[in-house]
């Protein structure tokens, strides 16, 4: 079946670290953890490392100077992924906004509907988002709306960062060339599976905001998003999307 890996960016998610490890290492499935933590000066590091001297074979991390991106956090993590043979990698959040149980059901729809991509929607059946302030729901709806205007992919969550990849896209994508470092390298990255033409599935998901620790959006976040989507699908008319 191969191996699984959760991929799980962290900077300052002491409140939430040891319990999202412990609820996927819970889980009826092995899923292997990779904590990508960019030098949390609250601590975030020394709480999974405490960790790891009980979980040595199954939780890993990767230890980064300073923020450097969620972008760049899981271009790391996919490339760690690849050297160490995970058929099936995984990204989430560390602070609950992704209920750990629905790893399953994104893995399951790689394994019993072929999908090369898996992601968690919280728009493929309704609006699915607990917690959110009604101007925060609405902008992520457009956002997704208007990706889909630029880019003609046909995803209702485009902007998601719950997902499951299969090896073989992520072995295909040339990581080196993804532009975007922020929240629209979520964009960039399906927009790049879509145009190789691998299968991708939607599974849905109902998103919960986070209860502990600070949110990480800001206004920069979706001024990149916007023209970075319209740079992105222009260079596209450049490239060869070849398997």
């Amino acid at each position: 079946m191969g191996k699984n890996l959760v991929i799980i960016p962290t900077y300052n998610e002491k409140e939430n670290i040891e319990a999202i490890i412990k609820a996927i290492l819970e889980l009826p499935r092995v899923f292997e953890i990779l904590i990508i933590d960019d030098g949390s000066p609250d601590g975030t590091g020394k709480i999974v490392k405490n960790l790891q001297k009980t979980h040595t074979d199954i939780l890993h991390m990767i230890e980064r100077e300073g923020k450097q991106g969620l972008g760049t956090a899981y271009i790391a993590g996919f490339k760690w992924a690849i050297t160490n043979n995970y058929e099936y990698i995984f990204e989430m959040d560390a602070d609950f906004s992704h209920d750990p149980n629905d790893l399953i059901h994104l893995h399951d729809a790689c394994l019993n509907q072929n999908a090369d991509l898996a992601i968690g929607s919280r728009y493929i059946s309704g609006v699915n988002v607990v917690n959110w302030p009604m101007g925060r729901v609405l902008m992520s709806y457009f956002a997704s709306v208007y990706v889909r205007f630029i880019t003609g992919m046909k995803i209702m969550d485009t902007t998601a960062g719950f997902k499951c990849y299969r090896r073989q896209v992520l072995e295909t994508i040339k990581l080196d060339k993804i532009k975007l470092k922020g929240y629209a390298f979520q964009i960039e990255m399906k927009f790049t599976t879509w145009k190789y033409g691998f299968k991708i599935v939607e599974v849905p998901i109902i998103f919960t905001d986070r209860k502990q620790g600070a949110s990480k959006m800001s206004g920069g976040i979706f001024n990149e998003a916007v023209w970075g989507v319209i740079k992105m699908k222009i260079s596209s008319y450049f490239k060869q999307f070849e398997v």
